[in-house]
């Protein structure tokens, strides 16, 4: 093994201890538009740096990755199929080891369909890309994905898994069942578990530690992290699991405990100013749209009884005058001779 491949294979299975965490945010290249990575940028940002190397698309790598990430690249160069479709297992090489050496990724992945209607297909493609990805010392991860019919079980996983390695994957990437152990043994490359559709969190972490314990060398998890209420507690949880040697417990218990860091997190003086922003643009808006009348807010024109704000009471000459004492005992006993005599003249309008 030359030593661009087995330093790249070292990016993604840390040496220290021989564990890794992948990110996998691939699923549109056959899904679409998965739920919750909708913007794949906004999903991948905030969990990058706690993942020990991505697998992603050419598509995503170019439009949602920031280029000054330190984090190795694992770039899916299969495809042809899509949820909708005839079957998924038809699947070609799609991106040549030139792009794939431009994009300076540090291993590619395709697809491998053990039992499926065109396995023969997939295996000697596998086959054709780790000769070609051996010319640049480019490792080569494979992805077993057993016929519906075979099922998941050790017998067929060993099976296909033992085939990607004897077709020479450096890694093969495969699912958790039980006896897992029995797939490791047979298998003389590492093996990465994959995530799996969206299950609880605790349920997760417990495959997570099911899959560590029994020899993989980590896991490869996407839905498990983006689609949950809270992706970075996620993560790092499972992180925890890979390369702490935290058991199940201890990391749902660090999963809760950074949910709630996060709720009692004061807000920054950037989310204080968009919240500030928010509420005044709100403000203005309120301003600027027509106010209608309500039952308890009349219009002044539509209601003669109501006077409007500007309105100023006329008052009579000498009502806000104070009275002298005298004065208010005279009033009181004496009548003017003339009752016209103390009322003011009205001015004509």
């Amino acid at each position: 093994m030359d030593w661009g491949l087995k330093n790249r294979l070292a990016k993604i299975i840390k040496p220290q201890n021989n564990r890794a965490l992948m990110l996998a945010v691939d699923h549109g290249y056959f899904l679409g538009p998965t739920e919750k990575l909708e913007n794949a940028k906004k999903t991948i940002a905030p969990l990058l740096k706690y993942c020990d190397s991505l697998m992603l698309t050419r598509g995503v790598q170019r439009t949602s990755v920031d280029p000054n990430t330190s984090v190795p690249m694992v770039l899916r160069v299969s495809g042809g199929a899509s949820i909708i479709g005839e079957d998924l297992s038809q699947e070609q090489i799609t991106v040549t080891m030139k792009e794939a050496i431009r994009l300076n990724v540090s291993a590619v992945a395709m697809s491998m369909f053990v039992g499926s209607k065109y396995e023969n297909q997939t295996i000697v493609n596998l086959g054709k890309l780790v000769s070609e990805a051996e010319e640049y010392g480019i490792p080569v991860l494979a992805v077993t994905a057993v016929g519906k019919e075979l099922g998941k079980d050790a017998r067929y996983l060993s099976l296909a898994c033992r085939i990607a390695a004897e077709q020479g994957a450096h890694i093969v990437k495969t699912y958790y069942c039980d006896n897992f152990r029995k797939v490791v043994e047979s298998c003389p490359v590492p093996i990465i578990v994959a995530g799996g559709k969206k299950i609880p969190e605790r349920d997760a972490m417990q495959l997570t530690y099911n899959a560590i314990k029994a020899g993989a060398v980590g896991v490869d998890m996407g839905r498990n992290i983006w689609q949950s209420q809270h992706p970075v507690p996620m993560i790092r949880a499972i992180r925890s699991i890979v390369h702490g040697n935290a058991n199940v417990d201890q990391a749902f218990k660090l999963y809760q405990q950074l949910i709630k860091e996060n709720q009692n997190k004061p807000k920054t003086a950037g989310q204080n100013s968009s919240n500030q922003n928010q509420k005044t643009q709100k403000k203005n808006s309120n301003k600027n749209s027509p106010k209608i009348p309500t039952t308890h807010q009349k219009n002044p024109k539509n209601n003669p009884n109501q006077k409007p704000k500007n309105f100023t009471q006329k008052t009579k000459p000498n009502q806000n005058k104070p009275k002298t004492s005298n004065t208010k005992s005279n009033n009181q006993n004496q009548k003017p001779k003339n009752p016209n005599q103390n009322k003011p003249q009205e001015t004509k309008k």
